[in-house]
């Protein structure tokens, strides 16, 4: 039996879906999995957030999943945190191809969802991202600037493409301060950090995120813009 999290599902014919899945062990799978109908239908636990126990079969690169069960209670995110959630389900899909493996990115993942229903926070983000960065490859060195001169919190840095980071001339919004870069590597971010820390994760991700927007952060722009009840 696997275990694993649906990041995405689609319909696929009748009484099926074709659902991303991410995997313990083996990273992001695509597989199609039967609904099933009335009491043995499986609809209900095939959600995001829910921890899942099953199999997965076949040769091509799209699997078959059964034997679909709830591994434990769905972790309780509600509102903003599940936008949250649902923007590092969006991250992997787009992100993370089929096969590329992705192991370590699953109990991350899973304690980063834990994380967030204990309370959230901006900085959950951040370090989520900087783990995917790392996993792609596309994470420069925060430790040391392209001199190998190690990073200092009391300088500012501007980042190089497909180099790293080199030192600038006091802040600016494309100058990142040294604090807030070590406060990253290290997970300790502080609130005069994030948006500098956010800035630097979505000119990191551009390039595998492309030009399509991302529907999650849509749903926090929306949030920001609607009416309060009355």
């Amino acid at each position: 039996m696997e275990r694993g999290y649906v990041l995405h599902t689609r319909p696929f014919k009748d009484t099926s879906v074709l659902v991303n899945v991410l995997v313990d062990g083996r990273g992001r799978v695509d597989c199609v999995a039967r609904l099933g109908s009335g009491k043995n239908s499986i609809k209900s636990i095939l959600q995001p957030f829910q921890p899942l126990i099953f199999q997965l079969s076949g040769r091509s690169a799209l699997k078959n999943m059964s034997s679909v069960e709830a591994a434990s209670p769905a972790i309780p995110l509600y509102g903003e945190d599940s936008f949250a959630g649902f923007y590092l389900n969006e991250l992997l899909v787009r992100c993370i191809a089929v096969d590329h493996g992705a192991e370590s990115l699953f109990f991350i993942y899973h304690k980063t969802l834990m994380a967030m229903a204990s309370g959230f926070c901006e900085s959950q983000l951040r370090y989520f991202e900087l783990a995917l960065l790392k996993e792609l490859g596309l994470m420069p060195t925060l430790r040391v600037d392209t001199a190998q001169d190690a990073i200092d919190a009391d300088y500012y840095y501007r980042l190089l493409p497909d180099e790293g980071f080199v030192n600038a001339l006091g802040p600016k919004q494309s100058h990142y301060s040294g604090e807030m870069l070590l406060a990253l590597d290290e997970n300790r971010l502080e609130r005069q950090h994030l948006k500098q820390a956010k800035y630097l994760m979505r000119l990191l991700l551009a390039p595998c995120l492309g030009d399509k927007p991302l529907k999650s952060r849509a749903l926090f722009k929306y949030k920001m813009v609607s009416p309060l009840p009355k």
